[in-house]
């Protein structure tokens, strides 16, 4: 036997013709970790703009984009055999262990126990990921400028957590590196630890694939003599497919419009948006209009949080206004917003004074 018949009796019927190049594949990765700043950037912006109606979408940002992420990847994986950005790219998911599974459409769906291990990894790792990553930074902070109480077991365990994540983090990316060398030297037909563990692998659409897509029926209309529970099920099956719908649509959309935004904020654009930006000094921050009582104190020295003299002062980035340190700091802790104007900010915006002697 030679190695060209020993090459095609261990792949069977994935062929180099299925196998998506590196060049897609990371493609498809990097689509979706640009929308989510892109969608925050755009919150951020609301809250901003009015902290009474928009600051709870600030506070709830992670959850609020897993739910929509969660809508939008089921309807994917039921409709196409892929998420949202594989499906954007012309690939679509298979069973890694069954080479007979490549002759499956595409518009029957991935099997059950495949979908929810898919579901679970696009969707919950990266969430579960993200607030690990908050918690880290917040810990890290408070046990930079936070007054400490005496040693105990939860502290001891924050520094174990503060001096092994880091590491931890490290080994998690590095992970992920190993396999897109070893996709790109042909070594696995993953190039995410994650599809590996989902049980699945990226592969092209086929023709027979596109041509299912386009036979396939806008809406499933009602048969008649059904239960009052499958109508239930029905319309709700229907709504969510109608929201996952428009997010799909406005995510396909948005795609050109993140490109353009790479471009304007990539280096070489620098030197532009600073002398498009270098306007005057603009007006002071808008009062929190549910905070209308708390009044700002005549004495610049004084804090508008303890109403007396500012001791260790401190300036929010997000505003400019100056607190006593532990006030600002215990504050924003809480509610995570500006006491005086109610923009969104958190810990590292509170930024320490320090002013000369005499």
């Amino acid at each position: 036997m030679n190695m060209a018949e020993h090459g095609a009796h261990l792949t069977g019927v994935f062929t180099d013709e299925d196998r998506p190049s590196i060049f897609e594949v990371v493609a498809q990765d990097n689509l979706m970790t640009a929308v989510r700043p892109a969608l925050q950037h755009a919150v951020k912006v609301l809250a901003e703009s009015n902290p009474a109606r928009y600051g709870f979408l600030w506070h709830w940002f992670d959850e609020i984009y897993a739910a929509l992420d969660l809508l939008l990847q089921h309807r994917y994986l039921s409709l196409t055999s892929g998420s949202f950005s594989e499906n954007f790219y012309g690939l679509k998911r298979v069973n890694a262990w069954n080479k007979k599974d490549l002759m499956r459409l595409a518009s029957k769906g991935l099997p059950s126990k495949l979908y929810w291990k898919s579901l679970f990894m696009l969707v919950m790792v990266p969430y579960l990921k993200t607030k690990l990553d908050r918690i880290f930074t917040q810990m890290r902070e408070e046990d930079d400028y936070y007054i400490h109480l005496p040693e105990s077991h939860w502290k001891r365990f924050c520094k174990a957590f503060l001096a092994a994540y880091p590491f931890v983090n490290m080994a998690w990316e590095g992970w992920f590196l190993t396999y897109q060398l070893l996709y790109i030297f042909k070594k696995t037909y993953h190039h995410s630890p994650l599809l590996l563990l989902a049980g699945v692998r990226l592969v092209n659409l086929r023709g027979e694939d596109i041509r299912a897509f386009d036979k396939m029926p806008s809406f499933v209309y009602p048969q008649q003599g059904r239960s009052v529970a499958e109508k239930l099920k029905s319309f709700f099956s229907k709504a969510v497919g109608g929201i996952a719908l428009s997010l799909s649509n406005t995510l396909s959309i948005s795609v050109f419009f993140l490109q353009f935004l790479e471009w304007w904020y990539s280096s070489e654009n620098q030197d532009i948006i600073k002398s498009l930006t270098s306007h005057p000094a603009p007006p002071p921050p808008v009062h929190y209009e549910q905070n209308e009582t708390m009044a700002l104190p005549k004495l610049k020295t004084v804090c508008p949080l303890c109403h007396r003299t500012r001791t260790n002062d401190a300036a929010l980035a997000t505003s400019g206004y100056v607190f006593c340190y532990r006030c600002a700091f215990n504050y924003v802790k809480r509610h995570q917003r500006c006491p005086i104007t109610g923009y969104p900010t958190e810990l590292q915006h509170i930024v320490k004074l320090y002013c000369p002697e005499g």
